[in-house]
């Protein structure tokens, strides 16, 4: 059962939460469950110069845009996060983020751990939640179970989730995922509260103390 917010009202200032983990740590079922479910909070679009699949489109799955364009934008360090992924380039645009925040809107970022140490160096005031898993010994079980890999590719994978936890110990919050329900709930709240504290309700010290 979600979490009532039946008279939820929008902050005067929104909030960026950085949401990042290991792969299979659930992390983006929790956002998408968060946005469904918590009013005045929406999913940053991601910026990328490969080219849209059949079923995309432009300013709802991704921004797509040429690579003269995005390295512009590089230049002009118009971007929070960006990163070369094989032969095509990844980003977070600033500006949409930055006008939603103003508007007592908030956001969600998922994305890896690298990317969320860019935004949290970029933008110290973001909250920053860290998905753990149950234990490594999960995550590997989840990664054998579906008989897709070969142990090499396994044993790479693994290493490179042992890397990621590394990452965990400098984040505002850790949650770990080892039930759906309780880790919504536990997801939520953490949204909630944040945008319950004092400096995100200027308009109700106004209203009260005025």
């Amino acid at each position: 059962m979600s979490i009532s917010l039946k008279k939820w009202t929008a902050p005067n200032k929104g909030a960026l939460f950085v949401v990042t983990g290991p792969s299979g740590t659930g992390k983006t079922t929790l956002v998408r469950h968060a946005l469904k479910h918590t009013p005045h909070i929406s999913f940053s679009i991601s910026a990328t110069t490969r080219p849209a699949r059949d079923t995309e489109k432009d300013g709802v799955d991704y921004h797509f845009w040429d690579t003269p364009t995005f390295r512009k934008k590089v230049e002009d360090k118009e971007f929070l996060e960006w990163a070369k992924v094989y032969d095509n380039f990844y980003g977070t645009p600033k500006e949409p983020i930055m006008n939603a925040l103003n508007k007592g809107e908030s956001i969600l970022l998922d994305i890896d751990p690298q990317g969320a140490a860019q935004v949290r160096a970029r933008m110290p005031e973001c909250v920053s939640i860290f998905i753990l898993p149950p234990s490594i010994e999960i995550v590997e079980k989840r990664l054998r179970n579906r008989n897709t890999d070969s142990e090499e590719v396994i044993s790479a994978r693994m290493l490179q989730i042992r890397e990621q936890l590394q990452h965990c110990q400098g984040f505002d919050y850790l949650l770990i995922n080892d039930d759906l329900q309780s880790a919504q709930d536990q997801f939520q709240a953490i949204l909630i509260a944040t945008l319950l504290q004092r400096s995100h309700r200027n308009q109700w010290i106004e209203r009260f103390t005025s």
